[in-house]
């Protein structure tokens, strides 16, 4: 039996990996911010303590030598978030807990940062080695905790790096903006749909997470996690249609137009200090490329990605439907 701390653990990915951990017999603890959402951790057996990570003293007072550290809280991508937030929460923060850990002699940590550090690939797919090129705030603070974690991995803090891919699943609700337009009979494709995009099933994310705690070889070490494949959006849209037994019908709009629109509201929303409801970031989508190797971590950890997607989809579904999000 470990005792291992989970930050994040009241988002998706934390709550499914602390899920994990408990059911396997592991001591968790949580450094968690006041939340309704603590409530479920507890109820699973996670001892949860109320930390602001972006606080050195408050993380230092509460760190103890835990068999492993899994460091996946972060700040995400908003609109109306600037650039100061990202820093405090994915890189200061970030700084705070390897300090922490490195002067109490943690086992093992195991950082969460994002494919999205390599920003749009132009050569898809990409791998680990593959050169970085984040393209907003969000990117740019996750590439620099990143390199803080590698450093201190590089100085003796034994640990390794994650960077997942588009994860999705039952408890996820970022994909309802996908799902629900199928949902109710058409999609609007901005493009031709032969943009690439790859996804991961939250089940086999922790899986890598798992590993990437325990093999020798995954020390100093940076892992793409992805699911079996990657594959077009308009397929990945039918897929979707699929898995709601609906007709896969597709109006295509012409991108440039629609980016160009983009960029003018989210000016004039920036005028007007309010969340554009159409910005260049979200258009993007359906145009850069995100398609990625994940031979290193099936080679050098033993990953086996076992939900293919059109099983994930099914799941995902089910549990919208569930939920009453979608028909």
């Amino acid at each position: 039996m470990a005792d291992v701390l989970v930050t994040g653990a009241t988002g998706f990915t934390g709550r499914t990996l602390c899920r994990r951990l408990v059911e396997e017999g592991e001591r968790v603890v949580a450094f968690v911010r006041p939340s309704p959402r603590v409530a479920a951790l507890r109820a699973l057996g996670v001892r949860c303590r109320e930390v602001d990570i972006g606080d050195a003293a408050a993380v230092a007072a509460a760190f103890e030598p835990f068999d492993h550290v899994f460091h996946v809280a972060a700040a995400y991508r908003t609109e109306d978030v600037d650039r100061d937030v990202f820093w405090r929460i994915n890189v200061e923060a970030t700084r705070h807990l390897l300090d922490a850990a490195r002067k109490v002699g943690v086992g093992r940590f195991v950082h969460c940062s994002t494919v999205g550090v390599q920003g749009e690939i132009e050569d898809p797919p990409a791998d680990e080695r593959y050169r970085t090129k984040p393209g907003d705030h969000y990117q740019a603070s996750k590439l620099e905790g990143e390199r803080l974690a590698l450093e201190a991995f590089a100085t003796g803090l034994p640990g390794s790096v994650i960077r997942p891919v588009g994860i999705y699943g039952p408890g996820d609700t970022r994909f309802l903006k996908l799902f629900r337009p199928i949902s109710r009979g058409l999609f609007v494709m901005i493009g031709d749909g032969q943009v690439l995009y790859h996804m991961t099933y939250i089940d086999d994310l922790i899986e890598g997470f798992v590993l990437a705690s325990r093999r020798q070889e995954a020390l100093g070490e940076v892992f793409t996690i992805g699911g079996p494949r990657y594959t077009t959006l308009s397929e990945l849209v039918e897929l979707v249609a699929r898995s709601l037994d609906r007709p896969p019908r597709q109006v295509r709009i012409p991108y440039g137009a629609v980016f160009a629109a983009s960029r003018w509201c989210e000016r004039l929303c920036s005028a007007l200090r309010v969340t554009p409801p159409l910005y260049p970031r979200r258009v993007e989508f359906f145009a850069l490329d995100r398609a990625f190797r994940i031979d290193k971590a099936v080679e050098t950890l033993g990953y086996r990605p076992q939900v293919d997607l059109p099983e994930g989809l099914a799941r995902t579904a089910r549990w919208y439907r569930e939920q009453g999000w979608i028909r």
